[in-house]
């Protein structure tokens, strides 16, 4: 091998290998974090469904009374691992997650399963949903082979995954009985929290508490009725089972006086919405001064809105200070990644804002989906001492799937940071190759996969003749490997 091909390997394999293994747990020093000896922040879009999936292009079912309840779906290891590759190529180091779901009388007649499952006995407590916990252990498994740093909250305050009103049901009381210590629902809640940091990870073999992909465990999701002897209560059993993780009030809307007070617990986090009258660069400050200093400060959520505010908030979250704090992350509301068989998954908000699909398409510009990737990667750049945001690596090669008719269909799972596929086809597994389809995007919009098609071969092909498929990735610093080959025999 010549030093300028040699070179040119290094360079390109330098662009696409993950991160290595974590050396140290994230550790909080005052309002700062540490990644060892070197301070942590982050900036992202939000990816809330690592580890299960609203299935919006199904709609709503029909069978559960709350008028919205989704269709759910456990995400395969393979849309795991690329929506994973696909933050940590666009420059995530952390990212925050949703919460555990809980069981709904309506989940069988909606086709999903929920993390938390009902007590097997009256008044006892609730389990995990082995099932659904692998994928979860997956999720986690998969940030650590990749580098990304994980925030998971417990339990919701809203009912939309089945939170503390569907919690409360198992025991027959209201929804404000998570945040009664003497009631049955806080002990159940307790239970859960025990059981999730103590469990064993079955894809690593480390219990969540040894799992330095987790950076920080949260009480819950805008868990906005939280009270003094619910925090303290929760963050002290989490910081007795667990000595290496960092605990987050997660509640938000306001700074509680006794979560800066309490001792065990170290970050605290607001959500910015319109809907709440705090969607502005405005915030950070407020928040930061109500903080002073005493605990790491995160923007947990933010968004919903046009890329010039969300630019706004973003880069007060990197620059604004208060007695020398800063926000130690941010991330904007939110992201779907790549379908199995093809196209993304999206989430539709009342705003009509669809989720956000890196590195950013065409197809997204009504929601100004470039815009606000790159607004995201500035802020990462800047968090971490640079002036602009280094290239995209080059694209894996994507992965084609079964080909039942190449004239009505050929589909194929996105790569991450791929932005354009060239198909090609022969009819000769090893070539030559013909180019059939060039600069093809999967970032559809809304994507159905019952009824929308990535491509089609429009050619003029003999019947009964075997025709192959490939195709290779693109973006701006260069193209991938070509992918698995497929074989179709035309029916005659």
């Amino acid at each position: 091998m010549t030093l300028l091909r040699l070179l040119a390997f290094v360079l390109g394999t330098a662009l696409t290998l993950p991160a290595l293994a974590f050396e140290h747990f994230i550790t909080r020093d005052g309002h700062r974090l540490l990644d060892g000896a070197q301070e942590f922040r982050f900036a992202g879009i939000h990816a809330p469904e690592l580890h299960r999936i609203e299935d919006d292009a199904r709609g709503p079912c029909k069978a559960d009374p709350r008028g919205w309840g989704q269709y759910f779906q456990w995400p395969t290891a393979e849309e795991q691992e690329n929506w994973i590759k696909s933050l940590v190529y666009t420059g995530h180091k952390a990212m925050r997650v949703y919460v555990l779901s809980v069981e709904t009388a309506h989940d069988a007649a909606c086709e999903r399963e929920t993390h938390i499952l009902k007590p097997t006995t009256p008044n006892g407590m609730p389990r995990l949903n082995e099932t659904a916990m692998v994928h979860y252990d997956r999720m986690i498994a998969l940030a650590d082979k990749h580098g990304l740093r994980l925030i998971l909250p417990f339990v919701d305050h809203w009912k939309w995954w089945g939170g503390r009103e569907q919690l409360a049901a198992f025991y027959g009381e209201p929804e404000t009985a998570l945040h009664d210590i003497n009631s049955k629902t806080f002990a159940a809640y307790l239970h859960i929290v025990e059981q999730v940091i103590t469990r064993k990870n079955t894809i690593t073999g480390r219990e969540y508490r040894n799992e330095k992909a987790i950076m920080a465990w949260e009480t819950g999701n805008e868990l906005k009725e939280s009270t003094e002897p619910f925090l303290k209560k929760t963050a002290e059993l989490i910081k007795s089972l667990d000595k290496n993780h960092l605990v987050i009030d997660g509640t938000y809307l306001t700074v509680n006086k006794f979560a800066l007070e309490d001792p065990n617990i170290d970050i605290i986090s607001n959500h910015f919405y319109t809907t709440n009258g705090n969607n502005n660069p405005d915030q950070v400050l407020k928040d930061l001064k109500a903080i002073d200093g005493k605990k790491v400060y995160l923007i947990g959520e933010f968004g919903l809105r046009d890329a010039k505010g969300l630019n706004d908030i973003m880069q007060a979250a990197v620059h604004t200070q208060h007695k020398g704090a800063r926000a130690a992350g941010a991330f904007i509301w939110g992201f779907r990644g790549h379908r199995h068989n093809g196209g993304f998954y999206w989430h539709k908000e009342y705003t009509g804002h669809y989720s956000y699909h890196l590195p950013g398409f065409p197809e997204g510009e009504p929601n100004e989906e470039q815009a606000v990737v790159d607004l995201v990667r500035k802020a990462q750049a800047q968090m971490n001492g640079q002036s602009k945001a280094p290239p995209l690596p080059i694209p894996e090669a994507p992965v084609l799937r079964d080909i039942e008719d190449p004239t009505k269909a050929i589909t194929w799972m996105g790569s991450p940071v791929g932005r354009f596929y060239r198909i090609e086809r022969a009819t000769a597994s090893k070539g030559p190759w013909k180019v059939i389809g060039d600069n093809i995007s999967d970032g559809i919009q809304e994507f159905n996969p019952s009824t929308d098609v990535l491509f089609k071969d429009d050619g003029k092909l003999k019947k009964g003749k075997t025709y192959y498929y490939r195709v290779i990735a693109k973006n701006e610093s260069g193209e991938s490997a070509a992918s698995n080959v497929m074989s179709v025999k035309v029916v005659p």
